[in-house]
């Protein structure tokens, strides 16, 4: 028992479907055979979780992370960050107390990772607006977590059992993309990308196929250069430095070979141009990997759900396979 490694379990929006995916995913029995988990956030959001679900189990708040393992079977191990009114949760409706509650979550689990004291971090949704309205202006998690490691080295990956799939651009305006894309960028994309799918499969070369940005990878120039200015030399130099790599390839076509396991990681230019065909085979299961940085964090693969919070419907199978994954990860090489 005291050798599970402590996962923090950050809320996310507590206004959100957070608080309940949470609870269901620490119902199921498999969360606590094969880890500590420790939640980071708030006792009031929590507790109107507990009561939406019809939960048995209960809290204890904690003063220190590494009290988590001293808390029995059947109760949450709670470190209570904020003390937020209720107003300040209302389901569905983000607020600028609950976004910088939930900044400091994502804070404070980081710091507990880099200091070694708890193994790894998944993460419940956040609201972006929420945390705008805090002062906190990040496009997602992604950024914010590359900022407090003090990293500009990191790809942002979503995996699932068939398909994994990473971003040379995440959450940025599809106008701005173009630009965006840069042999610079696209190269460290697929070098990290083949570190971490390495990792993740535990094969010396994985495979990796990189898209086109263009429809038909730009027509001979056509409907764009980017894949013969651009796309195609990083892919020559991934190519040079050892790393088994094909493409550009045309995202039309590419996914339905990509699910057959032909490859082991897809390379996309932005963020619906990958994560689309892969949310269609991957909704429930898909975890949220941040490759590149110092320390283990995986997240689920969707938003708050406001039109879910507080129904108790919401699935938990997301946030389980994230925390599966995370324990998974630090049974191996740390990113």
């Amino acid at each position: 028992m005291q050798n599970r490694p402590i996962i923090a379990i950050t809320m996310g929006d507590p206004s959100g479907i957070g608080p309940e995916i949470i609870i269901k995913a620490l119902q199921n029995p498999e969360t606590a055979a094969f880890c500590t988990p420790l939640v980071i956030g708030d006792r009031l959001a929590l507790e109107r979780a507990l009561s939406v679900c019809s939960s048995p189990l209960s809290i204890t708040e904690l003063a220190d992370a590494e009290d988590a393992r001293t808390v029995p079977n059947g109760s949450i191990p709670l470190l209570a960050l904020s003390h937020l009114a209720a107003a300040d949760i209302t389901y569905g409706s983000p607020s600028g107390a609950a976004g910088d509650a939930v900044y400091r979550y994502i804070c404070h689990a980081t710091h507990l990772c880099l200091t070694g004291r708890i193994a790894a971090m998944a993460t419940a949704p956040i609201s972006k607006e929420a945390m705008h309205r805090a002062g906190h202006d990040y496009p997602g998690h992604t950024e914010l977590l590359a900022e407090l490691c003090g990293t500009d080295n990191f790809v942002m990956m979503l995996a699932g059992d068939l398909l994994r799939v990473s971003l040379v651009t995440i959450h940025e305006a599809l106008h701005d993309v173009p630009g965006l894309v840069t042999y610079d960028q696209v190269l460290k994309t697929i070098r990290i990308t083949a570190q971490g799918v390495a990792r993740l499969t535990g094969k010396n070369s994985p495979k990796l196929v990189v898209l086109a940005l263009n429809p038909h990878c730009g027509e001979g120039g056509k409907f764009g250069t980017q894949e013969t200015e651009i796309i195609e030399p990083a892919i020559l130099a991934a190519r040079q430095e050892g790393i088994l790599v094909e493409g550009p390839m045309s995202a039309d076509t590419l996914f339905h070979f990509a699910q057959q396991g032909v490859y082991d990681g897809v390379v996309a230019m932005y963020h619906d141009q990958g994560l689309i065909p892969l949310k269609m085979l991957h909704f429930d299961d898909a975890v949220n990997i941040t490759l590149g940085l110092p320390i283990i964090r995986t997240s689920v693969d969707h938003g708050t759900a406001y039109n879910l919070a507080g129904s108790g419907q919401a699935s938990e199978k997301s946030l389980l396979a994230a925390i599966r994954m995370a324990v998974a990860m630090t049974q191996k090489t740390r990113y």
